[in-house]
């Protein structure tokens, strides 16, 4: 697939998730967002439901696998969330990392591909991460008490805002602001120890696709960096998989981060096609 087609795909993914997606004060908006992207992973194989309750409500973790060349490796997990905090239209958080994730799905499942994953690939939208993590939680556990091997686990959380202006990017540590840039141009990698060989391959893909990249290895699960912790990588790395957060950085960038002005205008959609092709790429040589 073209580089146009893949923005012409992300934008309507956004078109259609973007709007107030909060479970109890915007819950049609949030249904039809459930709706959309059950129907749109639906093109490519069956859909699975993960339902969960949380305040006597039925909640939804929406799943699709997607079979490798190789079926008896351990799977990749893909996931980003759904829901969005109350106000506000999530167009970065995170409509973003669903549309990624829908256009991933496109590209892994074309059989017609030269370029195919070798591993199973795991997709899933997750539920009530603005309400800690919870969907996230139930599916990492879930995983965990069967004892199911996951080869990777990656969170797609807050892909589109970009900006070059200098000190665009903040850092929650002093000693990071003297390591990496101080624009916010960049994809982020952030992964648990046993990620660091996948952090090194995914930005090379990542760069030969466009999308300049940093990572960051984290200790103790990130609880030396509680910023580190704020999206649906964290329930894996205390279930000890090994996962990898894909992230503009949200509010360390975003001056939109959990506000109303946190629309489809503010992103850069170019940059969100270049991070899925490098993206896809990695995920195929994994």
């Amino acid at each position: 697939m073209q580089r146009s087609e893949i923005t012409q795909r992300l934008n309507r993914h956004l078109q259609a998730l973007t709007g107030p997606r909060d479970p109890y004060l915007a819950s049609g908006r949030y249904q039809l967002a459930q709706q959309y992207i059950r129907s749109a992973l639906s093109e490519w194989g069956q859909v699975k439901a993960q339902r969960f309750l949380v305040r006597g409500r039925e909640h939804i973790n929406w799943s699709l696998d997607l079979a490798g060349d190789q079926s008896q490796l351990a799977p990749i997990l893909v996931g980003a969330h759904y829901d969005t905090v109350p106000g506000s239209p999530g167009a970065d958080d995170n409509a973003s990392g669903v549309a990624v994730m829908l256009v991933l799905a496109e590209l892994l499942a074309d059989k017609a591909s030269t370029n195919r994953p070798h591993r199973p690939i795991h997709l899933v939208a997750f539920d009530l991460e603005e309400y800690g993590l919870v969907g996230s939680t139930t599916c990492a556990q879930t995983w965990r008490q069967a004892q199911r091997p996951i080869h990777l686990m990656l969170s797609l959380e807050m892909l589109g805002y970009f900006s070059a202006a200098p000190h665009s990017q903040q850092y929650p540590l002093d000693l990071l602001r003297r390591i990496y840039p101080n624009t916010g141009d960049f994809i982020a990698l952030i992964g648990n120890g046993p990620t660091i060989p996948k952090m090194m391959s995914m930005k090379r893909c990542l760069q030969r696709a466009g999308a300049p990249c940093q990572w960051l290895p984290v200790v103790n699960r990130g609880r030396q960096i509680p910023d580190t912790r704020r999206s649906d990588h964290a329930p894996f790395w205390d279930a000890d998989y090994p996962a990898v957060l894909v992230t503009d950085t949200a509010h360390l960038r975003n001056p939109h981060y959990h506000t109303a002005s946190d629309r489809i205008e503010t992103l850069n959609i170019e940059a969100m096609a270049k991070i899925t092709q490098g993206l896809a790429a990695s995920l195929c040589r994994m």
